[in-house]
């Protein structure tokens, strides 16, 4: 490497993306803001992505290519956050579209504003050739950290963060899998401020490799622990998490004082997977586990839980008529429509 410091090093992550990551590298290079290092953690990919990496590494001095073998993507954003020499660092998605002056904004912004720790902005959306789908992903820059303990208000490639900052919280987590990035920013929001820059920085790209059902419940499993350990380190309680290492087994019989009630709660919600639901035993079903985190539930996990419920119903797994009606009342609570729909099932049984 050179030994001149870059003022912002860019980390993008990449496995099997041969289809876009030579874009993404280009979107990069055509910033106006030049003072820069690209690090791309290629995570083993199999087809012809290091022939791609190698190409671009061997044209631009800037350009650096870190490997590992499918260690994953928070392995691979670490190893990025270890070897980045910049004050600022940047993400991007191999699959995404920096706009030309996304870096030269952001880096203006951080310059004026040395408390911020943690900058986001908004994105275009794109279909796989880059074309626009008419909508825009544009957060609320106002009251962000009461919405941060809520949900994200980030889009994880558009934000830029301060090295040092990223490392005094011990970077990415690998307890948090699919949701390691909601736990970065919460972490981050404990030693500085946050913000988010109204302004378009990247085309963010939608394609047929969509998240699968059970991620989606991991990624929401991983928010929720993630909000409980932000809760009690602002109250002035050592970390919850600390001791995770690992993604935690929901269906682990013996889990942690932390995560004990979140597991039981998503034993149910992993129910909206009809084949799941079709295998439960009766005396495992566990209502109350709903019933008794109905005013913390979010959105998504609202739609988890209607869905598993109308999963038992169907399948007829409850074990009495007075547990069916149990389900169509909590199924009212959590929507009336949704509830509606199983009265009728049960009347026509």
């Amino acid at each position: 490497m050179s030994p001149e410091q870059p003022k912002v090093s860019v980390i993008m992550p990449v496995r099997d993306g041969e289809r876009w990551v030579a874009e993404a590298i280009r979107s990069v290079q055509s910033q106006t803001f030049r003072d820069f290092e690209l690090l791309v953690i290629d995570d083993g990919s199999a087809d012809a992505t290091p022939a791609i990496l190698a190409e671009a590494a061997a044209a631009d001095p800037r350009i650096f290519v870190l490997t590992q073998h499918r260690d994953g993507l928070v392995a691979g954003l670490n190893r990025g956050l270890a070897a980045a020499r910049a004050p600022l660092i940047a993400r991007l998605d191999a699959d995404d579209i920096a706009l030309p002056d996304r870096l030269a904004r952001q880096v203006d912004y951080m310059t004026t504003h040395p408390a911020v720790v943690l900058l986001g902005g908004w994105a275009t959306i794109v279909d796989e050739n880059g074309q626009p789908k008419g909508r825009d992903m544009r957060p609320n820059p106002n009251d962000l950290r009461a919405t941060l303990m809520k949900k994200s208000p980030f889009i994880h490639p558009t934000v830029m963060f301060r090295a040092e900052a990223a490392r005094r919280v011990g970077g990415y987590h690998a307890a948090f899998e699919a949701g390691e990035d909601y736990d970065f920013w919460l972490r981050l929001a404990d030693i500085g401020e946050v913000a988010i820059l109204p302004e378009l920085l990247i085309r963010y790209r939608e394609h047929s490799a969509s998240v699968t059902r059970t991620r989606q419940l991991r990624q929401i499993y991983s928010a929720r622990l993630a909000k409980l350990a932000a809760a009690a380190r602002q109250a002035g309680q050592p970390d919850p998490s600390a001791p995770l290492t690992t993604p935690p087994d929901w269906h682990d019989a013996s889990p942690g004082p932390f995560e004990r009630d979140s597991s039981r709660l998503f034993r149910m919600l992993e129910l909206a997977d009809p084949a799941v639901a079709a295998r439960i035993a009766p005396s495992a079903i566990d209502l109350n586990a709903i019933t008794s985190q109905l005013g913390t539930l979010t959105a998504g996990e609202r739609k988890f839980a209607q869905a598993a419920l109308l999963n038992l119903l169907r399948a007829n797994k409850l074990p009495s008529l007075a547990a069916r009606w149990s389900a169509v009342f909590l199924l009212v609570r959590l929507g009336p429509l949704k509830a509606i729909k199983a009265a009728r099932q049960l009347r026509n049984r």
